[in-house]
């Protein structure tokens, strides 16, 4: 009992609690101004942590962390533009719920609540099964990191309500682009023009900001340009969400949590991937699938909650084993050890204080985040307002400083632009999005994995089948591909029955 009082009386103290406070403000407004990311935002804030203690440092980490995955959802909804990668799949229904059902604060309120839960449900998941879920982990090994790959491409099929057969041209150029640069066993360069650039492969940043952010301000110019103004409606008398909602996307809101959480226990994957499996499954449970992508809560609530719940998720191996869940968590081992915290297994014996300060500073960070979040709604849902002519210079500007802050280099600005100029005519050609970026990112932890998994069993490829965790994701994906077919050749059956019968 005098542990926990320990604990609780630093992590509120009145100077911790201010800088977890500032942290959660930069983190959403970063996280919602499209071209920059929660990692853009962590290393921004990283130098200033060193002139405070180090539970205040973390802290303000922390929060930025927590701050900027929930900001991506703001922009996603008003705007059509995620603010960040993890929130590409709240634009599906956030985004024409705020502008066809006119019901912006309905929907902001909704993404709120879903990220509030999520961020929550990790956070106890974090403090009662970090060392279950490390377990977990520890066994995944190069053929359950392939077989999860496939399971992952079987979703292109189901997250868009445009053609299948353009969402698996989609895939199939994503998994294109992921072979583009050194190939891992030879070291021979495919596909690279020639060029230096490319030898490293797609940078995956400055694609997703071509893709999503720059495409998106050239779709907006062009419909400026021939003087198409969307008529955006903001509902915010109800900017609280409803109780009606709340009962309606609990069971949404809670699976998708634990989906969050055990996806973000994987190291090397990371929010985007958790949103797009989410909403696959919010869909698959849906008695209404065909009405996603129309502004159903459910399409909302399920991608926030789950991106959310990456936050304590990706600290689970973090702390656990010192292995960073994704690329946020990495910047946040780099600030442990300057730090003096050295995560791995010893970290919940030689330094079981700073453990539980850190998850106590979880749970505080994801309040701070709902209470500036619905605080901020009504100042957020004005954002949509803003002139194209004053719009589109702020997006295209956060565009090019976004992509040069990463890596300094003026060649991931020409990549960023041609990647829009390409995403900006394919979406005019009624492509979506997701499955390029999903096969990109699938397709190199694909092929990675596919060779290592064949090299350690000698070329055996049964391999993914008598190892238990892959061969159960191996019959998911079998069952994710079939399932429609099956449904769809027993209603023709049944259509065809009852014509014969009339």
């Amino acid at each position: 009992m005098d542990f926990m009082f320990q604990v609780l009386e630093i992590a509120f103290d009145s100077r911790h609690l201010f800088l977890v406070f500032m942290g959660t403000l930069v983190g959403i407004l970063v996280g919602s101004m499209p071209g920059l990311s929660v990692v853009m935002g962590l290393t921004l804030l990283l130098p200033f942590t060193f002139s405070t203690s180090m539970t205040g440092g973390i802290f303000m980490l922390l929060g930025a962390f927590c701050g900027a995955i929930y900001g991506g959802s703001i922009t996603a909804i008003l705007i059509n533009t995620p603010g960040t990668a993890n929130s590409a799949a709240t634009c599906l229904d956030g985004y024409p719920m705020a502008t066809k059902l006119g019901q912006a604060g309905r929907a902001l309120g909704i993404s709120t609540f879903a990220s509030t839960f999520g961020g929550l449900f990790s956070s106890l998941a974090l403090l009662g099964t970090a060392p279950l879920l490390a377990m977990i982990a520890r066994n995944f090994a190069s053929p359950e990191y392939f077989s999860l790959s496939v399971f992952g491409l079987t979703i292109v099929t189901r997250v868009s309500s445009k053609s299948i057969a353009k969402s698996l041209v989609g895939a199939v150029l994503g998994l294109f682009l992921a072979t583009v640069g050194l190939d891992m066993m030879s070291g021979m360069p495919r596909f690279t023009l020639g060029t230096v650039y490319l030898t490293a492969g797609i940078a995956y940043i400055p694609l997703m900001i071509g893709v999503y952010a720059f495409a998106q301000g050239l779709t907006t110019a062009e419909e400026s340009a021939l003087g198409i103004v969307r008529e955006v409606q903001q509902a915010l008398d109800s900017v609280i969400p409803a109780w009606s909602d709340l009962k309606r996307i609990m069971s949404t809101v809670l699976r998708s949590s634990f989906i969050g959480v055990i996806i973000g226990a994987i190291p090397g994957t990371g929010g985007d991937i958790a949103s797009w499996v989410a909403y696959n499954e919010a869909k698959r449970w849906s008695k209404h699938p065909e009405k996603f992508g129309t502004g159903l809560p459910e399409g909302v609530a399920a991608p926030e909650s789950a991106n959310n719940a990456i936050s304590g998720g990706a600290l689970i191996p973090l702390l656990t084993l010192g292995i960073p869940g994704d690329a946020g968590t990495a910047v946040m081992l780099g600030a442990f050890m300057m730090h003096g915290i050295v995560p791995g297994p010893m970290l919940f014996i030689d330094h079981r204080l700073d453990v539980y300060i850190i998850i106590a500073g979880m749970f505080i960070a994801n309040l701070f985040m709902c209470g500036l979040g619905f605080a901020g709604l009504r100042l957020f849902a004005k954002i949509p307002r803003i002139p194209p002519a004053l719009l589109l210079p702020m997006i295209f500007v956060f565009c090019f400083v976004g992509t040069y802050a990463l890596n300094n280099n003026i060649n991931d600005i020409h990549f960023m632009i041609v990647a829009g100029i390409i995403g900006f005519l394919l979406i005019k050609l009624d492509f979506t999005m997701p499955p390029v970026i999903l096969g990109l990112i699938l397709g190199r932890i694909m092929e990675n994995n596919l060779s290592r998994s064949l090299v350690y069993a000698n070329g055996d490829w049964s391999v993914f089948l008598t190892r238990p965790i892959s061969c159960l994701l191996i019959l998911i994906s079998v069952a994710t591909l079939a399932i429609p077919s099956i449904r769809w050749g027993i209603k023709a059956w049944r259509q065809n029955r009852g014509a014969a019968a009339s």
